[in-house]
């Protein structure tokens, strides 16, 4: 199927939903506004949502679970939303995604469904659109529409920014707007968080329009991370660079599974890069065996040069056992502390 993007999707919900839905990318704010938007639209009578409205966390997610969420009927309406919120498909084997495939095939049998696949913000790897999807991309979208949530330019996040400051009664200028994306970051959950904390600050003192110095008083800087600038860390050694991120994750409310099964697939990436490598295999050739980007073959091999002798396969050893003990934790709330110690055993 064909990709949308989520303003098409909030068109589509009100008037024709479809089957099915994969909503991946990077920005989980807008993805969480999505999912307001279709329960409103299929699940409008809250007394009735026990029945329509039902939720499978990742944690909890297996095909027979979902299986079993299609057939009931959906009570005093025409539709039942089904949503599956937390599941990271980049730590999945292919016969893992096959079993899911094989449940979503019978959509067509409950017709009265729209189930959504909310996935975090690394969780799925959807390849190199439109020319090379991934096997799991191509499997998912038989059955499920997919809906891109890009991260917003800096226009768009500008315009963004203004309105919810206007919601909360403050009069900013597009220039302060831009100005506080480029020091809160582009995170809409993180800019949510700050512009509310911001106007609060204002109104307390009885003012309505910010300053730059109100900004720096009120708001945090932006410190952005991604998997690689993690793994990186851990590789080469340096605790506190790798601590600093892990306190920056946890401050975007990042799942730490998903963190986890991030920094797992760049380690995993790294060994095989590092395995070719000394087989003698060009940065070209490895991106084409590996089906990586070149320049992400480069990054691999620039971190690896860095690292001491047999660090890679510590570092695997280390993943392992920090991923076992995440999931055991998971539940405890705990999962963090299994990155912790990934930090400090290496």
């Amino acid at each position: 199927m064909a990709i949308i993007k989520e303003a098409d999707f909030r068109k589509e919900i009100k008037s024709n939903p479809a089957s099915g839905y994969l909503f991946f990318g990077e920005e989980d704010y807008l993805k969480a506004f999505a999912m307001q938007t279709a329960k409103a639209a299929l699940c409008a009578d809250e007394s009735l949502a026990v029945f329509n409205e039902l939720r499978i966390e990742g944690l909890d997610f297996s095909p027979q679970k979902l299986q079993e969420a299609l057939m009931p009927l959906p009570m005093m309406q025409d539709r039942k939303l089904i949503t599956v919120r937390g599941l990271s498909f980049t730590s999945m084997r292919g016969d893992e995604v096959d079993a899911i495939c094989e449940v979503l095939a019978t959509l067509s049998e409950y017709d009265y469904n729209t189930v959504i696949f909310n996935v975090p913000d690394g969780g799925f790897d959807p390849g190199y659109l439109p020319k090379r999807p991934s096997q799991t991309y191509t499997k998912l979208s038989e059955f499920l529409t997919p809906v891109e949530f890009e991260r917003c330019t800096t226009a768009k996040l500008t315009s963004w920014v203004q309105k919810h400051f206007a919601h909360n009664g403050i009069t900013a200028s597009p220039d302060f707007c831009r100005t506080m994306t480029e020091y809160c970051g582009h995170s809409m959950y993180v800019l949510a968080s700050e512009i509310d904390k911001l106007s609060f600050y204002l109104l307390y003192h009885q003012r309505t329009e910010p300053t730059v110095q109100d900004m720096h008083t009120a708001c945090i800087p932006a410190t952005e991370y991604d998997a690689f600038a993690f793994a990186n860390a851990v590789m080469e050694g340096k605790s506190d660079t790798a601590l600093a991120i892990l306190a920056d994750y946890k401050r975007r409310r990042m799942d730490p599974i998903i963190v986890l099964g991030e920094v797992n697939r760049v380690i995993c990436e790294m060994a095989s890069v590092a395995a070719l490598s000394r087989q003698g295999l060009a940065a070209y050739e490895i991106a084409g065996v590996l089906k990586l980007h070149e320049f992400r073959v480069g990054l691999y091999q620039k971190s690896l040069r860095a690292s001491r002798p047999n660090r890679i396969e510590r570092t695997l050893q280390a993943c392992r056992d920090a991923d076992a003990s995440a999931k055991q934790t998971y539940l405890l709330g705990n999962s963090y502390a299994s990155l912790e110690r990934l930090i400090c055993v290496l």
